[in-house]
């Protein structure tokens, strides 16, 4: 298995003081679209940053298709696309000057009007940046990322605030990219993204790696498939236990948040009227039910009682 990126033991510490990264470790075959997933100030951009050799860690050892930043900085850079969250690009350039100035930067590249047309904003070549909509921007960001021909392309929270349609127009980018032999590392907070892109993901909280894997056996540590979600009317003041909820057929784990709970299972078919019956027998009154599979945002609260969202 070859390696596009390999890092061991990573750390980055800031002022002496806060560790962003600590003792992180991460392999990524090429070919693989990658995600890692965790709550704001996780250290997932720190992390990518650091890959990116935009940062230098405290220590650690990283390795980018085998090479080593401060040793091979400018083959590096040659095969390397970088999005970051919100990239800044000049306001008076067109479309096609915009791709052409980026495409100068690199000894190989492609031809500006081919990476238009894969981003689909040929309508809009001679229209000027300040024109174009947030979604179009983001597109003719990862245009940038695109027309030096990399080998990785880095991507930190592509489609953050765009509508469901320029997000899936930044899908197919994704997808085509991967098809061609590349490599990515995607941060997102979209759980439907990563469970729709990525090959495998790693959930990152303070600093560390917690859990990796596909998002299908992500998803199955949960150890059922779908969910039941409900809220109680406590008017009468009564409520329900945990240690119950767990004993109804078909849970195998119960989670509570102040008035409302999150069953895993397996048979939802039995598991719900097994629920009515006994909210019947306590004399509990339901004020909402809801039933839906289960998700990565589901791991990640299992695993560190946060939600993706979380500060």
């Amino acid at each position: 298995m070859t390696l596009a990126i390999r890092c061991k033991d990573l750390y980055k510490c800031y002022d002496n003081k806060v560790d962003a990264v600590r003792g992180l470790d991460l392999e990524i075959p090429t070919g693989e679209c990658f995600g890692l997933l965790g709550p704001n100030g996780a250290g997932k951009t720190t992390t990518i940053e650091i890959l990116e050799g935009l940062l230098d860690p405290t220590r650690g050892d990283v390795e980018i298709l085998g090479k080593r930043w401060g040793q091979h900085d400018t083959e590096l850079r040659e095969w390397l696309g970088i999005s970051l969250q919100e990239t800044k690009l000049p306001e008076k350039l067109t479309v096609r000057e915009v791709l052409t100035l980026f495409r100068s930067f690199y000894r190989k590249g492609r031809d500006p009007v081919e990476v238009i047309a894969q981003v689909e904003l040929t309508e809009k070549e001679k229209t000027w940046v300040n024109k174009l909509s947030g979604g179009q921007r983001q597109r003719l960001a990862v245009g940038c990322a695109l027309v030096g021909s990399p080998k990785i392309l880095f991507l930190d929270e592509p489609t953050t605030g765009l509508d469901p349609q320029s997000r899936r127009q930044l899908w197919s980018l994704v997808r085509q990219f991967k098809q061609q032999g590349g490599t990515i590392l995607l941060t997102t907070h979209y759980m439907d993204e990563a469970e729709r892109l990525c090959d495998r993901v790693a959930i990152v909280d303070h600093g560390k790696v917690i859990a990796i894997g596909s998002p299908v056996e992500m998803i199955a540590t949960l150890g059922g498939e779908h969910v039941v979600e409900f809220a109680l009317d406590r008017t009468n003041g009564k409520t329900l236990s945990s240690e119950c909820l767990a004993e109804l057929a078909s849970v195998m784990s119960v989670r509570s948040e102040s008035d409302s709970f999150s069953l895993h299972v397996q048979e939802p078919h039995l598991a719900i009227p097994a629920l009515i019956s006994h909210l019947r027998e306590t004399e509990v009154s339901l004020v909402r039910l809801t039933t839906r599979h289960a998700s990565l945002e589901d791991v990640f609260v299992k695993l560190t009682g946060r939600h993706l969202r979380d500060e």
